[in-house]
């Protein structure tokens, strides 16, 4: 009796833990857990009447104020552990220490997903065995750590018919992106198109791009490798849409061109063509210039008022055999600095290219800037007449040679603009608020770039390096649309290491035998002196 008196306290606690568990194990049995709890409560009220002269005695000793303050502490630290981790739940932060930063999110899409202003929902058909799930799900774990507007909600085609016959779901793995009343469908689980689809239900219209041909430029609807096929494809990926251009055959510029590319013209453009492309830019129009060497020699006398000079030359970099390419394909690894070369750490390579320099002299209103120039190991070949190609420090200009410049052409000032006075005093305001769209408009920049080269973004070289990337990047520049992007693949690098069998064996006799030996003997010793004492 006087056993179970004193361990009655015990005997409820053990009852008091069992029922919690039990209720936990057994959620669906509450009755038998509530009644072992209630009888651990009994037992523990039982002991307390029982035992209450002797816990009074206890109360008044110095090894219970001791105790007390020790339990009083250690709740202390469970309280503010507990606090920690509700705050660190709250406020989390993600660490990727892989060296390729292989679990985050470029700095492209955070930048994306960090400006949307309206909830974008990504309903994501997979089913349970879909291996592409589980990378699908930490990518958009990623997009809805670094915002709240996306949300995400994965859907077994198999056990909702109704869904995938409303969303015509007809493969496995597809993930449409929803935001109002625009949607977009992707069929992979790569960041690089889950961040475009966002872009692409997040806008409010597609911009058009349009391609010149009739002088002898590559086709973007060609598939060999001097076509744009692949060029034209990345680009609608983008949410861009892509049309072709005859100015020739035109009498008026298509109003809704966000961007006129000329992608290497080996015959000079028309005098009208000329004029009416130099008309759009003065209005704040966009033009591209890919110009390859020895062609179209009316160009450089056309580039030249926009503050951009182009050299009847051939860029020769001996740099380049040392990655495969030949003399004629000079490499650019180092940019200057530029909204366009922000971030970007590839290499572009140019295949027969011609150096595009910034003009001596340009206008006060233009503002022209080098994208890129190729190694000190480099230089201009400006004797195109002959056979052997060798560096003349007379004749020859020494690298790095400038490849790529882009400039920006403030609208031209009329005269009496500032001065010009309204004489009709009827209704002026309401005429000032017509007038205001065309002057804002008339106000635009024009934004102008020009590389020495248009076979680097063909279908045969697209893909090498970062050249797809460098030309996306100038086409955002110029179209105003820096979020839209195109991500390097990430890869991870092998940490292997190659021993010997001198090596491995000489790793396991230390690591197995000689340092556990060691330790062994250091105990034995220490517990032999110890014993001795």
């Amino acid at each position: 009796m006087d056993t179970i008196k004193k361990n009655l306290n015990y005997i409820g606690l053990a009852l008091i833990v069992a029922s919690l568990m039990a209720l936990r194990i057994w959620p669906y049995k509450k009755t038998p857990a509530l009644a072992a709890a209630l009888l651990g409560v009994v037992a523990l009220v039982v002991y307390i009447a029982l035992n209450l002269s002797s816990l009074k005695r206890s109360v008044s000793r110095k090894s219970f104020l001791y105790s007390s303050n020790l339990l009083l502490v250690v709740v202390l630290v469970l309280a503010i552990l507990v606090l920690v981790n509700y705050f660190f739940s709250r406020h989390h932060h993600r660490f990727d220490f892989t060296e390729s930063k292989l679990h985050s999110l470029s700095d492209q899409s955070v930048k994306v997903v960090k400006n949307l202003k309206n909830d974008v929902l990504a309903k994501c058909f997979f089913r349970e065995g879909n291996y592409s799930r589980g990378k699908m799900e930490n990518l958009l774990k990623n997009y809805a750590y670094h915002s709240k507007k996306v949300k995400y909600e994965f859907i077994d085609p198999d056990k909702n018919p109704g869904l995938v016959k409303r969303y015509e779901i007809t493969q496995d793995g597809t993930t449409i992106l929803e935001c109002g009343d625009k949607e977009n469908r992707i069929t992979t689980a790569d960041e690089e198109d889950i961040t475009n689809a966002i872009i692409k239900v997040t806008r409010e219209k597609k911009k058009v791009i349009y391609f010149l041909e009739g002088h002898g430029e590559g086709s973007i609807e060609a598939s060999d490798d001097r076509g744009y096929l692949t060029a034209k494809q990345e680009l609608e990926k983008l949410g861009y849409e892509i049309k072709k251009l005859t100015l020739a055959l035109s009498e008026t510029f298509p109003e809704d061109c966000a961007l006129l590319v000329v992608p290497g013209p080996e015959k000079d453009l028309l005098p009208n063509e000329l004029e009416t492309i130099k008309s759009y830019l003065e209005k704040g129009g966009r033009v591209f210039f890919l110009i390859d060497p020895e062609t179209a020699p009316g160009l450089p006398a056309f580039l030249g008022p926009f503050g951009i000079a182009l050299e009847n030359d051939v860029v020769v970099d001996t740099m380049s055999r040392l990655f495969g390419g030949d003399y004629f394909m000079p490499l650019v690894s180092e940019y200057e600095y530029h909204a366009i070369t922000t971030n970007f750490r590839y290499a572009t390579f140019f295949p027969y290219a011609r150096s595009v320099e910034i003009a001596a002299e340009k206008p006060d209103r233009v503002t022209a800037t080098v994208l890129g120039k190729t190694s000190p190991n480099s230089w201009s070949e400006r004797q195109l007449a002959e056979q052997r190609v060798t560096f003349d420090k007379d004749k020859d200009k020494q690298g790095p040679i400038s490849l790529a410049v882009v400039a920006t052409i403030k609208p031209e000032e009329k005269a009496g603009e500032k001065t010009e006075e309204t004489t009709d005093t009827a209704e002026p305001q309401e005429k000032a608020k017509a007038e205001e769209p065309n002057e804002q408009e008339s106000k635009k920049e024009g934004r102008l770039a020009v590389f020495g080269d248009s076979d680097f973004v063909s279908n045969r070289y697209y893909n090498l390096s970062g050249n797809g990337n460098f030309f996306l990047n100038t086409v955002n520049w110029l179209t105003e649309e820096a979020d839209l992007i195109s991500i390097q693949p990430k890869t991870s690098s092998p940490r292997t290491i190659q021993l010997t069998p001198s090596q491995g064996r000489m790793i396991f006799f230390v690591s197995v035998l000689i340092l556990p030996l060691l330790v062994l003997i250091t105990g034995i010793s220490v517990w032999l002196r110890r014993r001795s004492l």
